[in-house]
């Protein structure tokens, strides 16, 4: 009897969780990383990034404060992109001078994965494999950093 292997339908995007979001990006990265397309890494990279704050967001809101969930979406588009989420919303919800030094450590790391993908998103920048690794790195310790304090060991592929 012949084996039909069968191809498993994926969840659409749009429906899968933050932590879902993030390991589908960080394949994208691979992938694109493996095809030498620099820039492209950069803008997954930052997105990978920018779907970590927004569960620190969601935690921290909508599951701790049990804030509305539609009005913890409405801050999340408010606060638009990595630095207006960080400055507008995390920042003035550390309380906690653990999560402030955690994320005064990471705040360097956070701001060049912006910067690159600014430069690369509103610049039109080409990026050259050094700059893709640096920001593969910073994005792999700021996840696994940020996720890891709200859903355990959370560890990404190593992609390098």
């Amino acid at each position: 009897m012949r084996m039909v292997k069968t191809k498993r339908k994926r969840k659409p995007y749009s429906e899968r969780n933050d932590l879902e979001r993030i390991r589908s990006n960080w394949r994208k990265i691979e992938g694109l990383y493996h095809k030498g397309e620099w820039s492209s890494v950069v803008i997954r990279s930052a997105t990978a990034t920018e779907i970590a704050i927004n569960l620190v967001i969601r935690e921290e809101l909508a599951n701790k404060r049990k804030l509305e969930k539609d009005f913890v979406e409405s801050l999340l588009i408010w606060a638009n992109g990595i630095q207006g989420k960080v400055n507008r919303l995390i920042r003035p919800l550390l309380t906690n001078p653990e999560d402030t030094r955690v994320f005064r450590d990471l705040s360097s790391m956070i701001n060049d994965i912006n910067n690159e993908r600014n430069s690369v998103a509103h610049s039109g920048q080409f990026k050259r494999k050094t700059t893709a690794i640096k920001i593969v790195n910073s994005s792999k310790e700021v996840i696994e950093t940020l996720v890891g304090r709200y859903k355990g060991n959370f560890e990404l592929k190593d992609i390098l």
